[in-house]
């Protein structure tokens, strides 16, 4: 137990509640700590165990100010999320270590994840397409505009024509992947993401992509949803979010939150680590995360603390208040248009000031999700009394509430912006005055011609007088003014330079925010109250783009008022993005053409090239979804706002554009109470009855998982074959080859299997062996279940440079034989003789993401030690962690001044009591001796290594 244990209090009015009084414990030193760090400080109290957790860990993280970016701690999170398949080997460990567990005589039902752990399976491609919408919108912050994503190739491999799910009676087909748009559009047809969905880690292109539709999804991953079944059935603590659910993924991850756990009437904070790369987002709610590998993950689910260096801690001060015609979108861009600048890399960033308030969750959500474009570990929005107000509509009850707003405060984790309490001390602070805010819209040729809202009439004036180019149409000052009258439906309309014949309200570039569409429908709410009209020659029209915003308009009940004013929902392809609009009526066509005027289109969406929406269209701008709608009823881009008015509505009155736009209040009260809670409710739902799908789907309830030995997907590795009651004495590793002999930086993408899997390849062998053809293949992604492929895709990247070799091949050679194999036959050569390998590299070795077969995929092919001249520091823990011991050469030392070509065996001997960075002797079997340092830096590194690693040590307590 914490030997913290007096500081533990009952709460308040809730004397049955519990919780470390870690206000009190840490004292005046607290009150200036940053709030992200009183989560950490809180954790380390409370795990302080002596051991993976030591009562120094928690004094140095009081002592943030004077040890950020020196010292390491520990961090035990409160829950894990796993995404998709990733969960996959994290999930086969623990049903392997059960089997370990009874086959030593323990108890298996005892064998279960350490912390909750939630799943989400969600198969459709409802993932938010935030980092494209950001790299496309149409006001990036300002600056110059980002090139469009290149990440999202993967999804265009084979266009498909797929049917039109829209509700709306769209009859066409929408091209699925159509080249030209990288954006929201996929939402509708795809419905499954590749194994890495392309905006986690790194796309890998693989076939699952374009499947066409669940059934065939089910079908093939059916072995893994039945795994998944049975995981969630017999383990404790594992909640599972199982496929079509059909919500956004924001959602699933704001499902699993608790803001506060409370276990058995104790009481703490939540904080999460996760694979999904998502995970940062739920710093918005006020909860601490961070996106980790497979590896990290499942070391959380073991019990063990996750690492890191104390961080720098970025106040961001928010104050003054914005503009009311500034969107979420800008509004959000803005921020982390100044993060970006204000050089955050690796920081925790943490807001603070009296604009923080004007932000709604939906908006410091995706500030925090957007960590990645800024550079910052996470971005931190203490919980307030926003938050607590978002919490009731997402379906907390009253008095969950109520103690948990008490809590908060007892510890001084609840911002209120009111009193004036001491502002932590943050390493830095950047100051951003949302008054400072204005929006912009963008054309009328190149999106990265920015003009502010205010200016647009003088600048669209400027542009007639200019000579053709980039922003001219050289219009003669006589002809400026010319206005050409045109019948149409009956009645004479007149046209002039700055006409807007096109207004699409496109959601594709704003997924990552659906309130932006909110307010156009508000706004055209208000409109059609006012008694406001669109002149029908416009062409309006409204794509949707996920079924997240179509959620967002059909819940708050705008869509009438919508297509009222002729803005009427188009199927869910991108359509006007595409310039596949209906061609302008012939009349409207031929007066432009006759007045050679400079007519113009507005839209929401990301393209806008001269012409490219029908040619005699010269002026396109891009605007929010709201100021398209005002546009669309003023009928002109020549047009002031602050003195014009819009039009007349009834009785004849003036209606100006601050008359019917929606304040962020109304709008974020909409968006709280019909569309949120509609949301979570709906969600609630299926998570209870489930889909038919999955409730049909067959899973057995044994407390062991029945192995199939036929599969392919999911097989019980090796790593308990030495499961003992006692850890024995490090074992000498003795007469051992060298495997590979490689040189400085090798990554973990040539370590860890990756990608599609080659026919040449090992694991291609072992495939084909089992009855598979390479179009059944899949990826090493999809096949992370089943070590034999894995372990075959160890040093299988055809870049793999061994220095036996000469030249880069995931090839080496077997010394006993002398034959040249692939690295793993040579490796299964050697076990079969039971001799020992070890590999040789130079500096940095495991550089790189963490990857979690990258320590697996060694340990399996009987690799005992690496001899490096210097290791990444997290690739060396995942070593220690599997059982493989990191040694190094000292200081200016390497294969080449100790004179070893590699070919030698090599001989390692532990003394019985290994201390952390003590020098080890290694003989060769051509007489050498020499020196390398263990690098194990603590007790706890030598105590797993002792057991064999830390499955093997977490096994042990079960026994």
């Amino acid at each position: 137990g914490s030997p913290y244990q007096p500081a533990i209090e009952a709460l308040g009015n809730y004397p049955q509640k519990k919780f470390y009084n870690v206000s009190k414990l840490g004292g005046a030193k607290y009150d200036t700590l940053p709030y992200s760090i009183r989560v950490l400080f809180e954790s380390s109290i409370r795990n302080c165990d002596g051991f993976l957790v030591k009562e120094t860990d928690a004094m140095n993280i009081l002592d943030w100010k004077r040890n950020q970016n020196n010292v390491e701690v520990p961090f035990c999170p409160a829950r894990v999320v796993l995404q998709d398949f990733t969960g996959i080997p994290a999930m086969v460990d623990f049903a392997a270590m059960r089997e370990a567990v009874r086959n030593a005589g323990g108890d298996p039902m005892k064998v279960n994840p350490a912390c909750p752990t939630g799943l989400t399976v969600d198969h459709s491609l409802q993932i938010d397409f935030s980092k494209c919408a950001i790299q496309n919108a149409p006001n990036p912050g300002g600056g110059d505009s980002q090139k469009p994503m290149a990440k999202l190739s993967p999804l265009k491999a084979q266009p498909r024509k797929l049917p039109c799910r829209s509700q709306t009676g769209c009859k066409g087909p929408c091209s699925a992947a159509d080249s030209s748009s990288n954006s929201g559009q996929f939402s509708a047809q795809i419905e499954n993401t590749p194994i890495l969905c392309p905006f986690h880690l790194q796309p890998v292109p693989e076939p699952e992509t374009v499947l066409k539709n669940q059934e065939m999804e089910f079908g093939r991953n059916r072995e893994r949803l039945q795994f998944f079944k049975w995981s969630s059935k017999v383990f404790k603590n594992i909640s599972i979010i199982p496929p079509e659910t059909g919500m956004a993924h924001q959602v699933n991850l704001e499902y699993l939150s608790r803001v506060v756990f409370e276990v058995k009437d104790f009481l703490y904070p939540d904080s999460v680590v996760g694979t999904d790369s998502h995970t940062t987002m739920v710093n918005g709610l006020g909860i601490l995360g961070w996106g980790v590998g497979g590896i990290e993950t499942e070391a959380v689910m073991l019990g063990m603390p996750v690492t890191l260096t104390l961080p720098e801690v970025v106040g961001c001060e928010l104050t003054g208040v914005a503009s009311p015609l500034a969107t979420s979108i800008d509004i959000v861009l803005s921020i982390t248009k100044h993060l970006r600048q204000a050089d955050v890399a690796g920081k925790f960033v943490e807001f603070f000031g009296s604009g923080v308030s004007q932000l709604s969750v939906a908006d410091r959500t995706t500030i925090a999700n957007m960590c990645p474009e800024y550079g910052a570990f996470l971005s931190f929005f203490p919980v307030d009394n926003v938050t607590l107000k978002h919490l009731k509509h997402t379906g907390f009850d009253k008095a969950k509430l109520e103690v948990m707003e008490a809590y908060l405060k007892a510890v001084k984790l609840f911002r209120n912006y009111e009193s004036s309490s001491r502002e932590p001390e943050y390493s830095q602070v950047v100051r951003i005055n949302l008054s400072s805010i204005i929006p912009y819209v963008s054309g009328p040729k190149r999106s990265q011609d920015r003009v502010a809202v205010n200016n647009m009439k003088s600048d669209f004036q400027a542009c007639l007088n200019e000579k053709s180019g980039v922003k001219g149409f050289q219009i003669a000052v006589e002809k400026q003014n010319d206005i050409v009258p045109v019948q149409y439906e009956g009645n004479e309309y007149k046209l002039s330079h700055g006409c807007i014949v096109i207004a699409a309200v496109i959601s594709c570039t704003n997924n990552c925010n659906p309130s932006v569409m909110l307010a156009a429908g508000l706004l055209a709410k208000k409109a059609v109250e006012a008694g406001l009209v669109v002149k029908p020659y416009i062409r309006t029209s409204l794509s949707p783009g996920s079924g997240m915003v179509t959620h967002y308009l059909s819940s708050s009940g705008v869509l009438p008022y919508l297509s009222k004013l002729g803005f009427e929902v188009v199927g869910y392809g991108c359509s006007t993005c595409v310039g596949n609009t209906a061609p302008l009526p012939e009349a409207i066509r031929n007066a432009i053409k006759q007045g050679d005027l400079v007519a113009c289109g507005v839209l929401s969406g990301t393209k806008n090239f001269e012409g490219r929406l029908c040619d005699c269209v010269r002026a396109n701008y891009l605007a929010s979804p709201p100021l398209v709608v005002a546009y669309a009823i003023a009928g002109t881009v020549r047009i002031d706002f602050e003195t014009e008015p819009l039009g007349t509505g009834f009785n004849g009155k003036n209606i100006y554009l601050r008359d019917i736009w929606p304040t962020r209040n109304e709008l974020h009260t909409v968006e709280e109470e019909c569309v949120i809670s509609s949301m979570f409710k709906e969600l609630k739902e299926k998570m209870e009855k489930g889909n038919k799908r999955w409730n049909l789907l067959e899973a057995p309830e044994s407390t062991l998982f029945p192995w199939d030995l036929k599969s392919t997907y999911i097989r019980c590795p090796s790593f308990f074959d030495k499961l003992a009651k006692e850890p024995v004495s490090p074992q000498p590793i003795e007469n051992a080859h060298v495997l590979l002999y490689l040189g400085d930086s090798v990554t973990t993408d040539h370590i860890s299997p990756a990608g599609s899997i080659a026919r040449s390849s090992a694991a291609a062998k072992y495939l084909t062996s089992k009855g598979l053809t390479p179009r059944e293949f899949n990826s090493y992604g999809a096949r992370r279940g089943n070590d034999a492929v894995m372990t075959r895709g160890t040093f299988a990247n055809i870049k793999l440079l061994n220095k036996f070799i000469g030249k880069p091949a995931p090839k080496t050679i077997h010394f006993p034989s002398g034959q040249t194999l692939d690295v793993f036959e040579a490796a299964e050569l050697y076990q079969k003789e039971g001799i020992p390998v070890i590999i040789l590299a130079g500096k940095k070795y495991g550089l790189g993401s963490s990857r979690d077969w990258a320590a697996k995929g060694p340990f399996l092919l009987g690799v005992k030690a690496v001899l490096a001249e210097s290791y990444e520091k997290v690739h060396k823990s995942q070593l220690i962690g599997i059982g493989i011991a990191p040694l190094q050469f000292l200081p200016g030392e390497n294969p080449s001044t100790l004179g070893l070509t590699g070919r030698e065996q090599f001989s390692i001997f532990f003394p019985p009591e290994l201390s952390p960075r003590m020098t080890l002797d290694i003989k060769t079997s051509t007489g050498k001796v020499f020196s390398v340092i263990a690098l194990f830096e603590n007790d706890m590194e030598i105590t797993l290594y002792k057991c064999g690693g830390s499955l093997n040590f977490v096994a042990r307590r079960f026994l």
